[in-house]
């Protein structure tokens, strides 16, 4: 018994030892640290040490950088670190570049090595750190949660200057993408599943104050690796603190190099005529979901060029070489407009050949008009609820257009003017109806959101309130056209006493619009429809049936038969239907005014997405529209089977 219990004791001991030799061995075989010095370690320096952070791309070496970056170190001695390269690197500083005193770098191949006290006293006593390129995966496992890490917080915050390349740029954030799967994420792919465990987010590395919020990127080109620094930042501020400002992106492309000083700001060096460093708004990136691609309409990207400014930790640029706006949808990205206008001018029967040429050539000029003086405003950076103010005033003005000057007459034969406005970004509203004497009821609608309490207001106290803020006042003479009078004579002959036109051929007027801060505002404004009696209002100066704006979502102004769009809550349900259920903005556009006709309605609506990318649908013969947007020139439809230029 004891002899066989002893042969098993025996055999487990062997076996254990067995399984562990392999590990033994291989700890055995670990490589030591590689250390190379180029320079004498203990002469004086020749100048002061005054701090800054020198963050490159990735590229052939920055020799005006490099420069700035041993300025800071009092051009005394520089201690390389890294995990993959050797001696080449001390030579080319001190023997290539020039003009510090040593050169001296220490080659990691294990986290042990981050406890080594040589190596830590050399840190300490460094005049500048360099952190090489290579695999920054490696740099996560040796150095996070050790004296390393430790040491790199304290030069900086000691007024020290610091400096890092490809890998050694990726790891200063105060999150990075770690590539712990030993791989390198695409855009692609980092698109198609932010969230997933291919993106690997790590943090509580460096504790950098001038990087605080910021995550960064190198061997930066658009379009390239873009894509993939919307996945990390987007990863990276899941669960951040909601009173925190949105984290930022930081990207350098291959020939830059961003040299930050002390107080943050910063500056491009670069060996290329466009080497930039690219500033993501992460405040774009909020809405992610496990498992489903980027879905973000609308991200600000800012270029940092040889000439710009960039402060950090906020990411302020002055002078940037671009502002650009990117959407992520499906795994891809694309550019969008800066800003985006759309109007529409009503909906009704309107045919191929209902129009004389020069008939149709006013309108499109009217269209054409309101187009370039609302751009105008976006162009200029004014907002969106400005823009989409202006482009119906011209649209009042003009007698072809049934709103203003030129609006259909009530079965009394008098004018009775409708107008709504809605901001996006506060979802404040005012609207209008039945008033009488006020040149713009546009400008009306908007008095009654910035002046008064309320929503709406009607008919005679309307008329008062315009008077008492001062608004441009006209006969009510001024709004007649024989045209519509014309139009109200032919109904009385052939319409019952109490029945309104069918045709509604002379529809209401409506804009859209995105501006350059990314906040959406919509407006309408109508005569009604030909034989409208007791007072009759549509949909046009109801907030969520004519008219609905919400920053993130949509803005829209609707046309045609109001009292369907109303029973249909349209405006409302287009943006429910993007925020709700998922649908693009087309897709929910066209549903909603199928959901209109189902019921009876006929007309069209136009709405804006916070891509700028607008939407027009239509269930009837035609609709007076158009659309521009930044860089680009008005573009105008008017029958159902035009198509607006992109």
């Amino acid at each position: 018994m004891l002899r066989a219990l002893v042969g098993k004791i025996w055999l487990f001991f062997l076996l254990c030892g067995l399984a562990l030799a392999p590990a033994a061995a291989k700890e055995s075989k670990q490589k030591p640290v590689e250390h190379y010095v180029f320079g004498k370690l203990n002469t004086p320096i020749p100048g002061p040490v005054s701090g800054g952070l020198l963050l490159m791309g990735g590229g052939d070496r920055n020799i005006d950088a490099m420069k700035w970056f041993f300025g800071k170190a009092g051009n005394g001695h520089i201690v390389i670190i890294s995990a993959s390269y050797g001696e080449e690197m001390g030579k080319e500083f001190f023997d290539e570049i020039g003009g510090i005193q040593s050169a001296e770098i220490f080659v990691f191949h294990a986290r042990t090595q981050s406890y080594d006290k040589k190596i830590l006293d050399r840190l300490r006593k460094a005049d500048g750190i360099f952190i090489a390129g290579g695999d920054q995966a490696r740099y996560v496992r040796y150095w996070r949660g050790t004296p390393v890490a430790e040491i790199l917080d304290a030069h900086v915050a000691g007024g020290k200057p610091l400096a890092g390349t490809s890998a050694g740029l990726a790891m200063q954030g105060e999150k990075l993408y770690g590539a712990m799967d030993d791989g390198s994420i695409k855009s692609p792919e980092a698109l198609a599943d932010p969230l997933g465990p291919a993106n690997t987010i790590e943090d509580n590395f460096l504790h950098l104050a001038l990087l605080k919020g910021i995550v960064t990127d190198t061997h930066f080109k658009e379009r390239e690796r873009l894509g993939r620094l919307f996945a990390f930042v987007a990863k990276a501020q899941v669960g951040r603190d909601p009173a925190l400002p949105a984290m930022l992106g930081l990207g350098v492309d291959e020939s830059a190099a961003l040299a930050v000083e002390p107080d943050g700001r910063g500056r491009i060096y670069a060996t290329a005529p466009d080497g930039y460093a690219w500033v993501v708004d992460g405040a774009g990136l909020s809405n992610v979901t496990a498992g489903r691609s980027l879905d973000a309409p609308r991200v600000k990207v800012t270029g940092v060029g040889p000439g710009s400014v960039i402060h950090l930790p906020s990411g302020r640029v002055d002078n940037p070489v671009f502002e650009r706006h990117y959407a992520a949808r499906a795994g891809a990205i694309a550019e969008v407009p800066r800003w985006s206008l759309a109007i529409h001018g009503g909906a009704g029967v309107i045919e191929r050949g209902s129009l004389s040429p020069d008939k149709e050539a006013a309108y499109r000029a009217g269209l054409d008009e309101a187009l370039r003086v609302g751009g105008a405003v976006l162009e200029k950076g004014g907002p969106a609820l400005d823009a989409v103010a202006a482009a119906v005033r011209v649209l009042e003005d003009d007698p072809l257009f049934n709103a203003g000057r030129g609006a259909v007459f009530t079965a009394e034969g008098k004018n009775e003017l409708d107008a709504a406005i809605m901001d996006g970004k506060t979802q404040k509203a005012g609207a209008v109806a039945g008033v009488t004497r006020t040149r713009h009821p546009i400008d009306l609608a908007r008095a009654v959101m910035d002046k008064s309490p309320h929503v709406m207001l009607a008919r005679d106290g309307a008329d008062r309130f315009s008077l008492e803020q001062g608004l441009e006042q006209v006969d009510p003479a001024w709004f007649r056209t024989e045209e519509r009078w014309q139009a109200l004579l032919k109904w009385r002959q052939k319409q019952p006493q109490a029945a309104i036109d069918p045709t509604h051929l002379f529809g209401t007027v409506g804009a859209v619009a995105l501006d350059a801060e990314g906040h959406l505002a919509a407006a309408t404004s109508t005569g009604g429809m030909t034989g409208k009696r007791w007072g009759r209002i549509g949909d046009s100066p109801i907030i969520g049936a004519g008219t609905y704006a919400k920053d993130g979502q949509c803005a829209v102004s609707a046309t045609g038969s109001g009292e369907y769009f109303i029973r249909e809550s349209a405006a409302r349900q287009l943006c429910d239907r993007v925020a709700w259920r998922g649908e693009s903005l087309k897709e929910a556009a066209q549903a909603t005014i199928m959901a209109v006709g189902a019921i009876g309605g006929d007309g069209g609506l136009i709405a804006m997405g916070p891509d700028g990318d607008p939407a027009f649908a239509i269930n009837d013969l035609g609709m007076y529209r158009g659309r521009m947007s930044a860089g680009g020139t008005p573009q105008t439809a008017i029958f159902a089977d035009e198509k607006l230029a992109d």
